[in-house]
């Protein structure tokens, strides 16, 4: 699609949240872990008695990311706590709310990806049962705002090995849940290198009932992306920066329409990429390679997609026929049939339309 010219208020209207808030979105890289409803997180702290702030505003300076903060990855992650959930009811109410928020986000497709393990671990709870709540939930609440879930199981290379990863992975089969669409692989790409879960994916690719994202070259070399694709046969690439270092590589994704799903507040904070107006993903845009807007952990980052849309359309030019070819893109890359990629593709034209007419781009 060649975009038209665009004028000055244009591109002032795209760098109005308020405006930008309402384009359709479709997003593929976001972990219900870091996503939480702020106020929900906040009300089940003062219930279980978790010793942070009654006071709102201190309670927000001590769960989130600073915003004025310098890259650190080691603190970045430090704002992940699994010691929040006391009951299983604990699990419910912030997926529900956390769900419900994606609707600020202008959201009408998402695959959110979650660790059952995450969720289980504190109180032993049992992973399917986890599993299914988180779904329900988050279903029920994706019915009101009328946006679409699909759902990831996250595997942590960090917290199991690939025979417990397979266990796992089996029983969740059992739970027949056709939400979940794929299969997501995450943690410390360094010392957990992907030969190291090559029977699990084997199992995976060799079922066929899912497809699977990888978390690779964030923090790693290119090299990380090859193997991640070759020896474990991802669909997807969760990040996948260092991309940028290998032409070869590039040519490889574009032309097996393998998205690269890419985050770039969340690279910034963790200091994986910390030249934010220099970022990749504008680019492997103009490069025509396959890549997609992501917010990854917006509930840590202090921040939303809608803000890594913003950052988008200053630091890399973008139109709105850009961001609507990044969300085409999107689509394109989801965990879905080809009928519902053909419907998803309708509903997003149709709230296209909606939302050219009203601001008048």
């Amino acid at each position: 699609m060649k975009s038209e010219p665009r004028t000055t208020s244009d591109h002032d209207k795209l760098l109005d949240k308020s405006v930008l808030r309402e384009f359709p979105k479709t997003e593929l890289h976001r972990h219900l872990e870091g996503t939480f409803s702020l106020k929900t997180l906040h009300e089940i702290a003062t219930r279980n008695g978790l010793g942070l702030p009654a006071d709102f505003a201190e309670f927000k300076s001590r769960v989130q990311f600073p915003k004025d903060s310098e890259p650190d990855f080691l603190k970045f992650l430090s704002y992940f706590k699994n010691d929040w959930y006391r009951s299983l009811e604990d699990v419910e109410q912030i997926t529900y709310h956390s769900v419900r928020e994606f609707a600020d986000d202008g959201l009408f497709y998402i695959e959110v990806r979650f660790s059952p393990e995450h969720f289980a671990y504190y109180n032993n709870f049992d992973r399917l049962e986890v599993a299914k709540l988180v779904v329900d939930a988050g279903n029920a609440a994706a019915k009101e705002i009328g946006c679409e879930v699909r759902y990831l199981i996250t595997f942590n290379r960090m917290k199991q090995d690939q025979y417990e990863m397979i266990e796992l992975y089996r029983a969740l089969l059992n739970l027949e849940l056709p939400e979940i669409v794929g299969i997501d692989l995450a943690g410390d790409e360094i010392n957990y290198p992907p030969e190291m879960f090559t029977e699990f994916f084997a199992t995976v690719n060799r079922d066929g009932l899912y497809r699977s994202t990888i978390h690779a070259g964030e923090v790693s070399g290119p090299d990380q992306i090859w193997r991640s694709l070759k020896s474990l046969g991802a669909s997807r690439i969760g990040h996948g920066t260092s991309i940028i270092h290998d032409p070869e590589l590039q040519q490889f994704v574009t032309e097996a329409n393998i998205v690269l799903e890419q985050c770039i507040t969340s690279n910034y904070q963790t200091g994986s990429w910390v030249d934010e107006r220099n970022h990749p993903l504008g680019r492997l845009y103009r490069a025509g390679v396959p890549v997609s807007i992501n917010s990854d952990d917006p509930f840590i980052q202090d921040s939303d997609l809608t803000d890594d849309y913003i950052k988008a359309v200053e630091y890399f030019d973008l139109t709105t026929d850009d961001l609507v070819k990044l969300n085409e893109t999107t689509l394109n890359g989801a965990f879905v049939s080809e009928v519902e990629r053909g419907r998803l593709h309708k509903e997003f034209q149709r709230r296209l339309k909606t939302f050219r007419s009203k601001f008048s781009l």
